[in-house]
């Protein structure tokens, strides 16, 4: 099989920044495990994660409205992209970003499915930023 540049970079970014549930078991790539959430999950020990950028994590109110089904997917994507520009958010995606340029790291949180869970969003921007770099 011939690999492509578009593969490689892929194969890439599956290493440089993965995600998984927090109750996950660590495995020996997943670099530094970063918890991406605005409150830390109950029955989760504290070495569960290296560092914690609480400010990545999603709005309450946005995480409300999603889960009590008042607003989209679409919606929810716009309102947590538009967090990010957020002070408190850009400082803590920029944390990540140095992070991710020394190694790799693994974005946690309790959600079962990255397709319907912020942590896939910031995947895709922490991937643009670096790729920025």
């Amino acid at each position: 099989m011939v690999t492509t540049p578009k593969r490689q970079q892929d194969a890439f970014d599956a290493v440089r920044v993965r995600t998984k549930r927090v109750t996950d078991p660590e495995e020996r790539g997943d670099g530094t495990r970063v918890l991406v959430m605005r409150l830390w999950p109950r029955g989760t020990k504290k070495d569960a994660a290296d560092l914690w950028l609480k400010h990545l994590g999603t709005p309450v109110d946005v995480i409300r409205q999603w889960k009590a089904e008042k607003i989209t997917w679409a919606t929810f994507v716009t309102a947590y992209r538009k967090h990010l520009r957020t002070a408190e958010a850009r400082a803590d995606l920029d944390r990540l970003v140095a992070l991710a340029g020394r190694g790799p790291v693994t974005l946690l949180c309790t959600c079962p499915d990255e397709a319907r869970c912020h942590r896939g969003i910031l995947r895709l921007v922490l991937l643009g930023a670096l790729r920025q770099q």
